[in-house]
């Protein structure tokens, strides 16, 4: 009888493909850090090219960007005659996004998650209780119940099963979420030789992406907010920028609480990335600006809607991406009135911080 040795078999390389792989990553990166300028983030590979040699004699820059327009990720159907990212980019850098931030997370059912609370729900449970009238009879547990006849009546004569034999199995309550993400744009956010709009970008990707995958039926609305706030899809943060503005929490939460409003859910919460106080507060047509110190104009219209947002039962979370003593007893106070949650962070550390509390608030009623 003929037999068959088996040796270890090691695929043969594509060094071009691996070459486009880890050029991709690269340049997504960058594309991140430029707002979506793609000229910007080409030049800027060509020179870590040079430095790095990121590439290889049969595989240069042109014919990646060649690859990347036959590919879909770029291209130049537009009246500028530009590059431009496509669709297809925008996800794969919501994805990347997702793996580096949420990449140790293990995907499970999409779009419900798990309350405190147990009766009738459309997710089969654990749990088991006695048969109570009302009880949907695909709820019963019949393995169980079968075996409570045998323990309470025997197998001798007639084969009893009653009522008190019986066992359900509790269905899970899932719920959802309505959220709402604001970022803080003011001019501080790239200051002091530190890029932290880029982190936070990464962040509202990642989350953005997680929600859309794995809980579809919650509800993401993205803000951004500096002398004023207005509301972004999500296909349009990779392009997203610092701008010359203070920082008008005040304008952020009244339309983070707007949109709340809209939403049919129960449940609703308002994420904050800042790293500063209020600075800006608009008075009619006019911008009342104040950057040196807490100013307590401002701070009261901030407490003050922080307070609404409790009275709503829309918790705020605040993540402060800076430590300064007096930036934190602003978030405290904030924090108390409010009755949320902050948290001071790293930017290396913001991702985690993020999920951990949306998947906290996944399993209480506020």
């Amino acid at each position: 009888m003929k037999g068959f040795r088996f040796t270890q078999y090691v695929p043969p390389q594509d060094p071009e493909k691996n070459t486009f792989e880890n050029l991709l990553n690269i340049f997504l990166q960058l594309v991140t850090m430029t707002g979506g300028d793609v000229a910007e983030a080409l030049s800027w590979l060509t020179n870590l090219d040079k430095r790095y040699n990121l590439t290889n004699p049969n595989y240069g820059i042109g014919d990646f960007i060649e690859d990347l327009k036959s590919k879909g990720y770029l291209t130049e159907e537009n009246q500028k005659g530009e590059f431009k990212i496509t669709g297809k980019a925008e996800q794969t850098i919501r994805k990347s996004a997702l793996e580096e931030i949420f990449g140790k997370l293990k995907r499970g059912k999409s779009g419900q998650h798990k309350t405190t609370h147990s009766g009738t729900g459309d997710e089969r449970g654990t749990d088991r209780r006695a048969f109570e009238f009302g009880d949907n009879l695909d709820q019963i547990a019949l393995t169980d119940s079968l075996r409570n006849a045998q323990a309470n009546h025997g197998l001798s004569g007639e084969y009893l099963l009653t009522e008190d034999d019986l066992e359900v199995m509790e269905n899970e309550v899932r719920s959802q979420t309505s959220t709402v993400l604001m970022i803080d744009i003011s001019h501080s956010m790239i200051l002091y030789g530190e890029d932290r709009i880029t982190p936070a970008k990464k962040v509202a990707m990642a989350l953005a992406e997680l929600i859309k995958t794995r809980y579809p039926k919650d509800t993401l609305d993205i803000i951004v907010f500096g002398n004023d706030a207005w509301q972004i899809e999500i296909k349009d943060l990779p392009y997203l920028q610092v701008g010359p503005y203070h920082t008008n929490t005040v304008a952020g939460l009244e339309l983070a609480m707007d949109l709340l409003r809209r939403r049919k859910n129960p449940n609703k919460q308002i994420f904050m990335i800042t790293d500063g106080k209020p600075t800006c507060l608009k008075v009619g047509i006019k911008y009342y600006k104040n950057a040196f110190g807490i100013d307590s104009k401002i701070l009261a219209e901030t407490l003050k809607l922080a307070a609404q947002c409790r009275k709503l039962k829309i918790p705020v979370t605040t993540f402060m991406i800076a430590s300064d003593p007096y930036l934190k007893e602003f978030v405290k106070e904030f924090t108390k009135v409010n009755n949320g949650n902050a948290y001071y962070s790293s930017l290396k550390g913001l991702g985690d911080l993020i999920f951990e509390d949306y998947r906290r608030n996944r399993t209480k009623r506020f």
